[in-house]
């Protein structure tokens, strides 16, 4: 597998943990008090997040794209459905 579909399914699962997480678990812990769901998914997002990060560094180096938007890439796995966005605009240009 490339480099860059290897990031692509990282960057796709790493938007789906954060939107799960933010939109599924956090709600449930402070309307019913419940943890569990938040640290079901919370360890997850942690390893997905790291991993995007690091791809974004190594991807940085070996294509052009990412060193002319290397912040905006990397900005997007803080931001809700950025890094779908990342994702979809990798799959158009490869």
């Amino acid at each position: 597998m490339k480099t860059l579909t290897i990031f692509r399914v990282i960057a796709f699962l790493e938007g789906l943990s954060y939107i799960l997480l933010l939109f599924v678990g956090v709600p449930l812990k402070y309307m019913n008090g419940d943890v569990t769901l938040v640290k079901m998914l919370g360890m997850p997002h942690g390893f997905l997040f790291m991993a995007y990060i690091a791809f974004v560094i190594v991807l940085r180096f070996d294509h052009k794209w990412f060193k002319k938007h290397f912040i905006l890439i990397a900005l997007a796995s803080i931001i809700p459905f950025g890094t779908f966005i990342v994702e979809y605009k990798l799959r158009k240009i490869s």
